[in-house]
């Protein structure tokens, strides 16, 4: 039924649910897993501060080191289940950039986690899950984390 499901990951506590289903549906359908860390184009941009930060080269070298952590875990937890990867470090919006990813490796199933935010978070804010849901042209999984 499958043949390239996406894992949107982004590292956090929200996606390790996420990352477990993905995992699973790519080893029971005989998948390419995909797994996508978007460093958040919005926030590097908007930093003003100093160029180093905590010995790193601003917060854009900081999200990478983190995407790349996501994506070395998302890794070594499919290659447990013998299910192969191809991984993805991408820079950019991360709905848009989710989506496009989707879109340019006909990938049949979308993956995201999701953790309860408060109301007024949510509406604020919104999340890149809801965006992605509204936007993409595949199937999208939602998987949630309850956070306590």
């Amino acid at each position: 039924m499958y043949e390239n499901i996406l894992l949107a990951t982004d590292g956090t506590v929200a996606s390790e649910n996420a990352t477990t289903h993905a995992i699973r549906l790519a080893s029971l359908h005989d998948a390419m897993l995909h797994a996508v860390f978007v460093v958040d184009s919005d926030v590097y941009s908007a930093y003003s501060g100093d160029e180093y930060v905590d010995e790193r080269e601003g917060p854009e070298h900081g999200l990478e080191e983190v995407g790349d952590e996501a994506l070395s875990a998302v890794r070594t937890r499919a290659a447990d289940h013998d299910v192969e990867v191809i991984e993805e470090l991408r820079h950019g919006r991360p709905h848009e950039e989710v989506v496009d990813y989707a879109d340019e490796n006909d990938v049949d199933l979308i993956v995201l986690g999701t953790r309860r935010h408060p109301e007024e978070y949510r509406s604020l804010l919104g999340s890149v899950t809801d965006r992605v849901v509204r936007m993409a042209d595949q199937a999208v999984t939602v998987v949630k984390t309850e956070v306590e």
